[in-house]
């Protein structure tokens, strides 16, 4: 099976395709229901090829599953000259009238229907197949057996699934609150999150018995028509959760979905960040390579823990089995005991570690210098200054032997008593101590304190990583079975 994998921009791309996805899809700017996530746009179809020319063997999917109003269709056939340069091996598309464009311009990509057209039955995609559609990314409300009986009955038809990720609480997606409630249509690839909003439950002013009720878990909305469909409706600290849906997780039914002849795995998120497309593309990576006797069940286990390593509502299995644990509703907050740190990049070579080494030696030695020529009061005052600022001087580098050197790129604040870890493409996590760790400045040889974006830095430790590793730190705020509310 195909392992498929979100991209929301350059970066996440690469990290797709290193943490082991065969596929990776991306979306186009202003054609794509992903609008708020980066996309991608002018001249990075150039870096797109250079990372296929890297990594020949992965695919390149894109989604234009907007439903297209006409002037947006004008728009799109305005800029099919830009999209062709582009490495695109499939379109995912909903709205039908822009297949015959694809056809036309883009002759050699696969057409893969989105999930938001919710073909569930087996003559739909009969009919899919009959005008061209290769894949079918099947409505996330059908389940194992319908998928197989599809795949049964149209064999030659490729069947895309989703395993992991936010479900929608609209049918495949098709909803209209947030256009109602925030101007923002999801059709356009606009959605707000409506959904996962946190809303208050109220009486009349002095009466308490409505927060009481809905405390108690006992409160449901019912539709008028459908009388025996019940919503559950449950309000906790700051939160009343009414519409918000458990994220998706089929890492542990890899082999059902095998057996009912899926074809692709599909991760959602492109508006998710390197970390969890990283940890989640790994999880699942790991999962299939034991599945497929590539690795052992028991080399796989790390890596599927990590996936509650990064941010995630409780998980469930959507309606592959059965549609009551679709059903519950959970906090629209989400949560992780580790924040990514820093991405790690090139190694440097022995010059260049010898280069930032002698900065290190050279900076010692012209502060000691400046030192020794001090007259005693005036060491004296130079001793308190640096105990009241630490910063203001800070140790400088100095060679540890079978130590390594990498450029790193930190995205949050790092310091000497940050609790770190290490994950790569194929270590689950390795501790990173402040006595294995110095962040040097590699333009002056200095040791930081702390460093943060927008410092020069690399890291000096005794590992040798390989490509693609990431630095994660431990929220110190983070507290087990307590879900703090970071954001929807």
């Amino acid at each position: 099976m195909e392992l498929l994998s979100p991209a929301g921009n350059i970066e996440k791309l690469k990290y797709a395709y290193m943490y082991g996805a065969d596929a990776s899809y991306i979306g186009l700017k202003k054609f794509s229901l992903r609008v708020k996530a980066d996309n991608f746009y002018e001249d990075e179809y150039k870096k797109i090829i250079d990372l296929k020319a890297q990594y020949p063997e992965k695919k390149l999917h894109c989604a234009l599953n907007i439903s297209f109003h006409n002037n947006e269709l004008d728009n799109f056939i305005k800029e099919i000259p830009y999209f062709q340069q582009y490495p695109i091996d499939a379109f995912i598309v909903q709205d039908l009238g822009i297949v015959p464009l694809i056809k036309k311009h883009f002759p050699n990509a696969a057409l893969h229907l989105s999930t938001q057209a919710s073909c569930m039955n087996r003559e739909a995609v009969k009919m899919y197949k009959s005008i061209g559609f290769d894949r079918v990314v099947m409505g996330r409300e059908a389940s194992l057996k319908e998928i197989a009986e599809i795949k049964d009955a149209v064999p030659d038809m490729e069947i895309e699934c989703f395993v992991h990720g936010a479900m929608c609480i609209a049918y495949a997606g098709r909803c209209l609150m947030s256009a109602y409630l925030n101007g923002r249509s999801a059709q356009s690839g606009f959605c707000s999150h409506t959904c996962r909003w946190d809303y208050d439950l109220l009486a009349k002013e002095g009466v308490d018995f409505g927060k009481t009720l809905a405390q108690s878990g006992q409160l449901v909305l019912r539709e008028h028509k459908r009388p025996d469909e019940y919503f559950p409706v449950y309000e906790g600290d700051n939160f009343t959760a009414v519409l918000s849906s458990k994220d998706l997780c089929m890492i542990d039914h890899l082999e059902e979905l095998k057996k009912a002849g899926v074809d692709s795995l599909k991760i959602e998120g492109r508006m998710k960040s390197v970390y969890y497309v990283a940890l989640i593309t790994r999880a699942y990576r790991k999962a299939l390579d034991a599945l497929e006797g590539k690795i052992s069940k028991e080399e796989s286990k790390p890596f599927e823990k990590e996936l509650y390593e990064a941010s995630h509502r409780a998980y469930a299995t959507g309606f592959y089995f059965n549609r009551e644990d679709a059903d519950v509703t959970v906090t629209g907050a989400s949560d992780s005991a580790w924040d990514l740190a820093a991405t790690v990049g090139d190694k440097l070579n022995a010059e260049q570690m010898a280069e930032v080494i002698n900065l290190g030696e050279k900076l010692k030695l012209d502060r000691q210098q400046k030192y020794d020529a001090l007259c005693p009061q005036a060491k004296e005052a130079h001793k308190r200054a640096m105990e009241a600022n630490p910063d203001r001087e800070l140790p400088a580098v100095f060679e540890k032997s079978g130590w390594h050197m990498y450029k790193i790129k930190a995205l949050n604040m790092i310091n000497k008593e940050s609790v770190l870890q290490i994950v790569t493409p194929n270590v689950a996590s390795i501790d990173l101590p402040e006595e294995d760790r110095f962040f040097v400045n590699p333009e002056t040889g200095e040791i930081y304190n702390w460093v943060c974006d927008g410092h020069p830095c690399v890291l000096y430790t005794k590992y040798e990583l390989e490509d693609g590793a990431l630095i994660r730190s431990f929220d110190k705020e983070f507290e087990e079975g307590k879900v703090r509310d970071t954001g929807r």
